[in-house]
């Protein structure tokens, strides 16, 4: 892959020196203040892009708003790939996600008088506590459109930052109308989740702390939903370090990045669907497009199993609550751990899941892990048989969450019971061995 240097930064320059011409301390950076594409020189239409040095300024403009979140090694997953993987923790960031980052450059680009005015956003969650902090510490006020679903902790948590929170629609894009005509109606500035430079300069300064914080890394690799982040990390990490690969990654129902990429325009998927909340994006962006499209090397695909699963496994070899969508890094290491080589970061972009989805998603990453066995056994009907069962059952550790009796069926003769249970077990191998012994015991299974 061909990759323009925009700004002729060097790439054995440190990345914590902003190169030349970064502009002084405290620098606000340049906005246009509209959240259409200014269209870039000598390309009618084209939507304007940042480059390393709005990247530099966003960074200086949020130090002190933003953390700079831990790194976090991985034993687990650095067997898996034969080479040391790291977890960037962006679930540790204020309000939960790298939103903050972005959310605070755009705002804090406005001019007095679009400060005046507010500002409005359309959010399920994490895009509307980064705009509604960010909105506060400037002193701004801020609406955030939120969908009749969207989860009840995410929803107070937009409140207590400080945001009025509006109910709109059953689904996003119905929400991201309601912004859009509060925006026309009181001139408030729609303040857009991905699709503007100076949004994507702020979550580029992502890509600075990873090459500052694992400075021999060979793959990054990031989560895609509109694509800001990826455009961001992507922009900061090839400007500085080209011979680092960056790897993209997408739920398979909602994968709008391949067939943009091969039209070579953004292209809408029609009804995205995946349990990754904040990549059930239709359209990209079209400012990260542009970046992704130049720099990104390759996307990765995983699937809902595997969504479920890296979850599961940052919860228990991590110790880090992760959502779907900030766990699909992981997804695609363990879908694919040969594809990638070491040293690899994981970015974790976000932690904000709710309770009653962790529940469901951890159940299904479970069972797709083979923790959870169900079997069908036909037993005779007489005293002590399934207490037999059960007992061999518990003999290999095997933990019985419900039972079935069915003992009133025209499928059985009248001598005999059907009997359907429920485990939880340690994983495929003693799924096998629970297999193994109750059919060296003469059971027969359905």
């Amino acid at each position: 892959m061909n990759v323009n240097l925009r700004t002729g930064a060097d790439p054995a320059r440190s990345a914590g020196e902003p190169s030349a011409g970064a502009g002084d301390p405290g620098a606000e950076v340049d906005a246009t203040g509209s959240d259409e594409s200014t269209g870039a020189p000598g390309t009618p239409g084209a939507p304007d892009i940042p480059d390393i040095k709005d990247v530099w300024r966003a960074r200086e403009l949020l130090a002190g708003v933003a953390r700079v979140t831990a790194m976090e090694g991985s034993r687990h997953l650095s067997r898996l790939v034969g080479s040391a993987v790291h977890l960037k923790c962006e679930n540790l960031q204020r309000t939960g996600s790298f939103k903050l980052r972005g959310a605070y450059t755009r705002i804090h680009g406005l001019t007095p008088e679009e400060r005046a005015r507010g500002v409005v956003a359309a959010s399920a969650g994490n895009h509307a506590q980064g705009v509604a902090l960010a909105a506060a510490t400037l002193g701004v006020e801020s609406t955030v459109f939120m969908p009749a679903g969207a989860p009840l902790p995410k929803v107070a948590a937009t409140r207590e930052y400080g945001a009025r929170v509006i109910t709109r629609g059953q689904v996003v894009d119905e929400t991201l109308e309601a912004a859009r005509e509060h925006a026309e109606r009181t001139g408030a500035v729609f303040i857009h989740p991905f699709d503007h430079p100076d949004v994507v300069a702020g979550q580029g300064t992502v890509g600075l702390e990873i090459l500052e914080q694992c400075p021999e890394v060979s793959t990054v690799v990031v989560g895609i939903g509109g694509g800001g982040l990826a455009a961001g990390v992507a922009l900061a990490v090839k400007s500085l370090r080209p011979d680092v690969r960056v790897v993209g990654v997408q739920a398979e129902g909602a994968a709008a990045y391949p067939p943009s990429l091969a039209a070579g325009r953004p292209v809408a998927v029609a009804s995205p669907a995946t349990m990754a909340d904040g990549m059930k994006v239709g359209r990209p962006g079209d400012v990260p497009f542009r970046v992704i499209a130049e720099l990104v090397d390759d996307i990765r695909l995983v699937s809902e199993d595997a969504l479920s699963r890296a979850l599961l496994l940052c919860l228990e070899r991590a110790k880090l609550v992760v959502e779907p969508a900030g766990a699909a890094p992981v997804a695609a290491l363990l879908e694919e751990p040969d594809r990638f080589d070491g040293p690899v970061v994981a970015v974790l972009s976000g932690g904000n899941v709710d309770p009653l989805v962790l529940q469901r998603t951890l159940r299904h990453g479970m069972a797709a892990a083979g923790r959870y066995l169900t079997l069908r056994l036909r037993l005779p009907d007489r005293p002590g048989v399934l207490a037999a069962l059960l007992g061999t059952l518990s003999g290999v550790d095997a933990n019985v969450l419900a039972v079935n009796h069915v003992r009133t069926d025209a499928r059985l003769a009248v001598d005999e019971a059907e009997v359907e249970v429920w485990l939880e077990t340690q994983g495929p191998e003693h799924r096998e061995q629970v297999d193994g012994v109750l059919r060296e015991s003469g059971y027969h299974f359905l």
